[in-house]
């Protein structure tokens, strides 16, 4: 019994690596095959290029509350002034005795509290330049957020909503660091709109569309079916094996895009250390997310061009459904249930999966800048200090929560599942289709 089995498996690891080799022999002959992979290589790198230039150039730092200008014209900063206690309103009133600073000293100086952006749970925070606790006067005043603590920011999870709220009092963490806040959020932002649209989206559409449409189509139009139906072998098999051959091209292209872009960010991106360790996580999402994705789309474009001569116009319709889902599950932050009618929406949900796992304060990060250390408000010159940071609006419509009601991991597994499912439906209608044609 043992022999015979052997001698099956034997016989069909034979024919699987006949006919995939033989499939991995046309892609690599084959000229359209170059040009794809080259123009997705050349259009990826294309805009690797301006994320190079936004993470190399220098951003413009602001005074957001306007203490580096020094209003009495006595040479000290208002911001010195007040937290020394004198009057910076008046010439007559400076700091005796101690030597003026100069006015850059007071542009950022009132950094967003970064603490509050490595954790989930509830955090508070300081008055990082004293201007709260010095130019304040009352309680009231210095305690906007009425938690009982004058001068505090605070970061916590609404328990009704599940949103985290950031809430401050006057004059804390006001004037935050443009260029650290900048190119953080730009890097994760670049991340993810290169990664859900680049490299899930069009990547993984784009290859099956040229590579995997015509893999039974060709071979039914010139003939050569007959060779591969000659043998002792039924046509789902010729199927799944084509399709392994498929994969054998598809995926080692999009793994190493995906470690080229990874290595490229890691070293460039902003980071403490010589490399971003965390990016990892997220890159490796990505990978695996356009991994399964180019897989149900092959064998669904297959699928259609074994259907009909012109099956690369179904699936060009198909693309077109994906990409307005594609903007779904991006634009409403993975709230809407339509995206599970997709390939791409689980695909989506696989990135983001990794990201909260990978990332995990990310939705501080974004809070942070859109509110600026928790609402806009009129500085000290009666004008809006800030509404929200840059970096922090690209990043909030790129970012995206799972949003299956299970932990990240689970997410991920589930997701991963349903599309290894889809992979396999279509595989099954290709198959029955395939079956029920009769070759030229």
């Amino acid at each position: 019994m043992s022999s015979r089995m052997d001698n099956v498996w034997s016989k069909l690891d034979r024919k699987s690596t006949a006919i995939a080799e033989f499939t991995l022999r046309q892609y690599r002959t084959k000229i359209s095959t170059w040009v794809v992979l080259i123009a997705s290589t050349f259009a990826l790198f294309l805009m690797l290029l301006f994320y190079v230039e936004a993470m190399t150039g220098e951003i413009e730092q602001y005074d957001n509350d306007g203490d580096s200008f020094d209003s009495d014209g006595d040479g000290y900063p208002d911001g010195q002034e007040r937290v020394e206690g004198t009057d910076p309103n008046s010439a007559e009133s400076f700091p005796v005795g101690i030597e003026p600073d100069p006015p850059e000293k007071w542009i950022s100086e009132d950094d967003l509290d970064w603490g509050l952006i490595s954790t989930g749970e509830n955090y508070v925070g300081e008055d990082d330049d004293g201007d709260c606790h010095n130019y304040l006067d009352t309680q009231s005043q210095k305690d906007t957020n009425g938690n009982g603590i004058e001068c505090d920011i605070i970061v916590f999870l609404d328990p009704l909503t599940g949103q985290l709220i950031i809430d401050s009092d006057t004059n804390v963490d006001e004037d935050p660091n443009e260029e650290k806040y900048v190119k953080e959020a730009g890097h994760r932002a670049f991340i993810l709109g290169i990664g859900k649209f680049g490299i899930v989206y069009l990547l993984g559409i784009f290859l099956p569309l040229f590579l995997a449409t015509g893999l039974i189509r060709e071979e039914m139009s010139d003939g050569t079916i007959h060779y591969m139906l000659a043998k002792p072998i039924a046509r789902g098999e010729v199927l799944l094996y084509r399709m392994l051959g498929y994969l054998g091209i598809t995926w080692p292209f999009i793994i190493v895009i995906c470690l080229a872009m990874s290595i490229i960010t890691g070293l460039i991106g902003p980071s403490e250390g010589v490399f971003r360790w965390s990016d990892l996580g997220v890159w490796m999402s990505i990978a695996w997310s356009a991994m399964l994705v180019s897989l149900v789309y092959g064998t669904i474009f297959c699928s259609f061009g074994i259907l009909w001569k012109n099956g690369v116009i179904l699936a060009i319709i198909f693309a077109a459904w994906e990409l307005g889902m594609a903007f779904v599950a991006i634009l409403t932050g993975g709230d809407s249930s339509v995206r599970y009618m997709s390939v791409i929406g689980w695909g989506m949900i696989v990135v983001d999966a990794g990201v909260a796992i990978s990332w995990p304060n990310t939705w501080q990060l974004i809070e942070a800048g859109l509110w600026g250390g928790g609402h806009g408000y009129e500085n000290w010159r009666g004008e809006i200090a800030y509404q929200s940071l840059p970096g922090s609006e690209p990043l909030a419509a790129f970012f995206g929560a799972p949003n299956l009601g299970v932990s990240n991991w689970l997410s991920m597994i589930i997701s991963s599942g349903v599309l290894i499912m889809q992979a396999i439906m279509a595989w099954f209608v290709g198959q029955v289709i395939f079956k029920g044609k009769e070759v030229d």
